[in-house]
């Protein structure tokens, strides 16, 4: 690829959306309304919790705590920690929503009569989730402790959003959304405009070749999807006053790769159609929708059914949401989250090789 050439494109595509301002207001404006309005209006309720034990005492009675914890049903085991380390990690990666942490000497200060605490952390940063896994926790618990010798003390701690606050952790599951939304709509429609008007003809008799062209249109609608996430952003903390615990430049770093990952997107679905109606339509399908359903922002993953977990897998928005809610709820950083940054690097490459390829296909 020839920088100058991709440089011309790009300077064609800036003069044109330079020309319908309307357009560019509209598509700095939506991701805000769009913004205030799930921040204030969604709170969720959710079931069926991952859980690690920490357990310390490694006694007869210990396991049959943990027991109670499976057969309750509403908990799976899924992780068993050596080191306090280990579980703080699980948390912070989100492999697990729950810890019971189970102090040594457990087992024998139960049969002495004496009372026995334990220590239940909690993942808050789904407030609804939270809710229900402290109470789940506290009723097996005092379940449990009504059938020993002496009570059983429960000592439960919400990490990440200990005021459970749904909109502490809707609002960075909104940056992704809002992201997978607007950029793809906007570059489907602007090469798909060139079809139907027939100057895309130009392009084909040019010396420009598809990775050329398809780059040099990338660029301009990336740093308009990059503002959008910029105020979008500021508009999270500013405003909502959802707390940053991580790296803001970690965060808008890896934004930037999404955005450009959403607009290749934008850029696939084009090469597949040439009507802008049909583009608009095939753009929701493929971008909002999935975001919504199956990004884990309204319905928390561990909760579907494992097929669908899987098929979760194949939407970046996935991916964002979670390295969102790590950086600004848990504070992780890459060391916890490079696999989703990894992936969607992946995805952003693989999604503008396939828009080349299929371009290409469509000159020939």
């Amino acid at each position: 690829m020839k920088p100058e050439r991709i440089a011309a494109v790009i300077e064609k595509e800036t003069k044109e959306i330079i020309r319908d301002p309307v357009t560019v207001v509209v598509a700095l404006l939506m991701p805000l309304v769009m913004l205030f309005l799930f921040g204030y209006a969604i709170s969720l309720d959710v079931d069926n919790v991952p859980m690690g034990v920490l357990d310390q005492d490694r006694s007869q009675t210990s396991r049959a705590l943990v027991e109670r914890f499976v057969a309750s049903g509403y908990f799976q085991l899924t992780h068993d920690y050596v080191t306090d380390r280990a579980a703080e990690a699980g948390l912070q990666r989100g492999a697990v929503k729950l810890v019971l942490i189970i102090p040594s000497r457990f087992g024998e200060k139960l049969a002495s009569g004496d009372t026995a605490p334990v220590q239940v952390l909690i993942d808050g940063t789904y407030s609804a989730t939270a809710n229900l896994v402290a109470a789940y926790a506290r009723a097996i618990i005092g379940a449990f402790g009504r059938k020993t010798p002496a009570p059983v003390i429960v000592e439960a701690r919400v990490w990440y959003n200990p005021a459970l606050k749904s909109v502490t952790y809707v609002v960075p599951g909104l940056f992704g959304v809002i992201l997978m939304a607007f950029p793809p709509l906007l570059t489907a429609l602007a090469i798909t405009r060139e079809k139907q008007t027939g100057s895309i003809q130009q392009i084909f008799t040019s010396p420009l070749t598809p990775a050329e062209f398809l780059a040099g249109k990338l660029v301009p609608y990336g740093l308009i999807a990059f503002l959008q996430i910029i105020m979008v952003i500021a508009v999270g903390f500013l405003w909502f006053g959802v707390p940053l615990k991580g790296s803001l430049s970690l965060l808008v770093g890896v934004g930037l790769i999404y955005v450009f990952c959403t607009v290749g997107i934008g850029l696939l679905v084009s090469t597949l159609t040439n009507s802008q109606l049909v583009a608009m339509l095939l753009a929701l399908i493929v971008t909002l929708m999935p975001s919504f359903l199956f990004s884990g922002f309204l319905f928390p993953i561990f909760t579907m059914p494992y097929v669908l977990q899987l098929y979760t897998r194949i939407f970046p928005a996935r991916y964002f949401v979670d390295f969102s809610r790590g950086v600004v709820l848990k504070g992780a950083g890459l060391a916890e989250l490079w696999p989703s940054v990894v992936l969607l690097l992946a995805y952003t490459v693989v999604i503008f090789a396939l828009a080349v390829w299929r371009f290409r296909k469509k000159v020939a």
